[in-house]
């Protein structure tokens, strides 16, 4: 494989792409191989299958020049084959197919998932080498030090601020112009600030805060307002605690065009004909809102605000690329990192089994709002 892949990069660039993507296709072309037509009855398939176990100990003998791969390989094909034949004259093809969509899934989130969840839980009674066990310490430190609790307010305060205010900015926006002249324009520049990273975001944001003393010319657009009308330049990022809510902004300005757009689109989903009717009953616009549109569009609220509370509580980027923390703004994210980075592997752990608590309420709260809208329909 080395080899091949040595010989790959000899070539020309455009050629390397070219066989990057017929190999991405040979192994897609595998996989639907075995999910969709080794499972099949039937004499036609019988052959092809056959076939394939010829064929492939073959090319493997060919690519790797050993008699002993190849038998090694012929004689799994086999195996796995006849059993694949065998099943499918009963019937059972769709078996497999489930099992071939279910299996890359269920191994990635193995992997990716529940493997990382299991380490970072053990790590997290251990202490900074991961070697000895200190039982509650690292938990002990979190909330009895003043630094650890202020990083687990600030998250909260995250949580509460940026949820709520995103939706309801999204929600009036998305009412106003609902059906008005212009209403594409109006939402791409509102949902324009999603298409930029958190790290652009963070940027363009450390711009519009930036200070510099009062004898000196002001490049933040804030200040430089302050200064028009005769004010003093505002060191925003440094004053605790309203430091943390000029970063919340940063986040509300992202996440409003993400539920506008989510909102916008479950407003129009609400029948004209309850509208109408309590339009007839002699009901305001601010009334057919509240008790007719809000009501109608309850799981599309649901959604947005568990999406953007979970956006909240593992916000990393914004704390990290405007204060890096400093001036007590950090999160529990941005202190996980931290402490990682210091070589405290069990307090790092332990910040990211807090986040992990606090995250689960949510996800609870939101599968069970989908089960009970599964059993309204």
């Amino acid at each position: 494989m080395s080899q091949f892949l040595g010989w790959i990069a000899t070539l020309p660039a455009w050629l390397q792409i070219v066989l990057v993507i017929a190999a991405f296709l040979a192994v897609i072309g595998l996989l639907l191989f075995f999910i969709e037509i080794a499972p099949r009855s039937g004499k036609k398939y019988t052959i092809v299958r056959l076939a394939v176990c010829v064929l492939v100990p073959l090319i493997a003998m060919l690519l790797l020049g050993s008699v002993v791969w190849a038998a090694l390989i012929a004689a799994v094909l086999g195996a796995l084959f006849f059993y694949l034949d065998y099943r499918s004259k009963q019937g059972a093809g769709y078996l497999f197919q489930l099992i071939g969509f279910l299996a890359p899934a269920v191994i990635l989130l193995a992997i990716g998932l529940i493997y990382p969840t299991i380490g970072t839980t053990i790590q997290a009674f251990q202490d900074n080498r991961s070697k000895g066990f200190v039982g509650l310490d690292n938990f002990v430190w979190i909330f009895t030090q003043p630094y650890g609790i202020r990083v687990v307010v600030n998250t909260i305060v995250w949580v509460l601020l940026v949820p709520a205010l995103s939706t309801i900015f999204g929600l009036a926006y998305a009412a106003f112009i609902d059906r008005s002249r212009g209403e594409k324009i109006f939402k791409a520049l509102v949902f324009m600030p999603m298409a930029i990273s958190f790290v652009g975001a963070s940027i363009i944001w450390r711009f519009v805060y930036a200070a510099k003393p009062a004898d000196q010319d002001q490049i933040g657009l804030l200040n430089q307002i302050v200064v028009w009308f005769g004010g003093e330049p505002v060191f925003w990022l440094q004053n605790s605690p309203w430091n943390t809510f000029f970063l919340i902004i940063v986040l509300i300005w992202i996440q409003t065009g993400f539920a506008m757009v989510i909102l916008s689109a479950a407003i129009k989903g609400v029948p004209a004909e309850q509208l109408e009717a309590a339009e007839l009953d002699g009901t305001n616009a601010w009334q057919r809102f509240m008790n007719v549109t809000v009501p109608g569009i309850r799981s599309s609220l649901i959604v947005v605000l568990t999406t953007i509370s979970i956006a909240s509580l593992k916000v990393f980027d914004i704390v990290r690329t405007m204060t890096a923390g400093a001036n007590e703004t950090s999160v529990i994210a941005n202190e996980m990192y931290t402490q990682w980075k210091g070589f405290e592997t069990g307090r790092s752990a332990a910040f990211a089994v807090v986040l992990f608590l606090l995250v689960m309420p949510i996800i609870i709260y939101n599968a069970r709002q989908i089960k009970k809208q599964r059993e309204i329909r």
